[in-house]
């Protein structure tokens, strides 16, 4: 049994790493209110944007002509997937969640993959996996704008375009509400829904809404060629922002919810902790009274003797 002044001590420490985990709870629950406000107020558009893709994407006048990020290719052999985790930890199984859907998705598709990273968490976990890391992007600040997220669209639409990853994935955990994140794979490139007949690939994959059954045929203008070449690349940088909002709520989400739970767990320590010092105090004091007692016990017995 531990004495009363180990046990001491134990209190104090776990009273201080309270107090941190309650400063770190405050700091998120601020966080987390300006992070959800940017992702519910972005993602309407950030939907409608991706049905306008999917129809546009659906139509029969030749819309792989008009721009290659429309292409889909009958021959996949290489995949990218852009995944999204934070740069710091204490967020619970926040990282552990979308790096485990990731690693799961891409044995389901057992193709060659290449990884592009945010966020420093996952990227180390995906390097001890052994998995190829082809780039890797800096911390985004906490209130990201569509500039920040521009190079990695860059990048992914480039190493597409000259056939280095015939097909790019967005993986990420995506914000349901405070309690809630989900971690979810959707695809960004080719800019088409995902349809296959590949069960075990279907069970990971989640992606946007279905072209309509009844399609309208648009007219371009001043030209096709114009409109796809500025829309189309401004729509995928759409998609990976809203990703990062998504990324940037749950992460906040997960860590106030982690950080609570801790303090009321180091709160219940404390209490169990004390009860603890408290009976080895009680224990203590009873050794030296039974000690008092029988040290006179003895001196009398020994005067009588006398």
């Amino acid at each position: 049994m531990a004495t009363e002044r180990e046990l001491r001590k134990r209190i104090r420490s776990v009273t201080n790493i309270g107090q941190v985990t309650r400063a770190l709870e405050a700091v998120s629950a601020s966080k987390v209110r300006k992070a959800q406000s940017r992702v519910l107020a972005t993602r309407p558009y950030a939907l409608k944007a991706w049905e306008v893709l999917v129809h546009l994407a659906s139509q029969t006048v030749g819309t792989e002509e008009l721009h290659p990020l429309l292409e889909t290719r009958e021959e996949i052999k290489a995949v990218t997937i852009l995944l999204l985790s934070s740069d710091r930890g204490l967020c619970g199984a926040f990282n552990a969640n979308i790096v485990r859907k990731a690693l799961e998705f891409g044995r389901a598709r057992d193709l060659p993959t290449i990884l592009v990273t945010v966020g420093r968490k996952g990227r180390d976990q995906m390097y001890r996996a052994g998995q190829t890391i082809g780039a890797d992007f800096g911390k985004l600040p906490d209130d990201p704008s569509i500039l920040d997220v521009t190079p990695i669209a860059h990048a992914l639409i480039d190493d597409f375009a000259q056939g280095r990853a015939d097909v790019v994935y967005l993986a990420y955990m995506e914000f349901v509400n405070t309690l809630v994140q989900r971690p979810v794979v959707r695809r960004l490139l080719p800019l088409r829904p995902e349809i296959t007949e590949d069960q075990p690939v279907a069970d990971y994959l989640t992606d946007g809404p279905r072209p309509p059954e009844e399609r309208l045929e648009y007219i371009y203008e001043p030209s096709a060629v114009a409109i796809l070449d500025e829309v189309l690349p401004r729509f995928t940088e759409l998609q990976i922002y809203q990703a990062v909002l998504e990324s940037q709520a749950s992460e906040h989400s997960a860590r106030m919810v982690a950080m609570r739970n801790a303090s009321d767990n180091a709160e219940a320590l404390v209490q169990d902790l004390t009860l603890a010092r408290n009976k080895a105090r009680q224990a203590a004091i009873t050794g030296e009274l039974l000690d008092i007692a029988g040290g006179a016990e003895a001196l009398a017995q020994a005067r009588q003797a006398a």
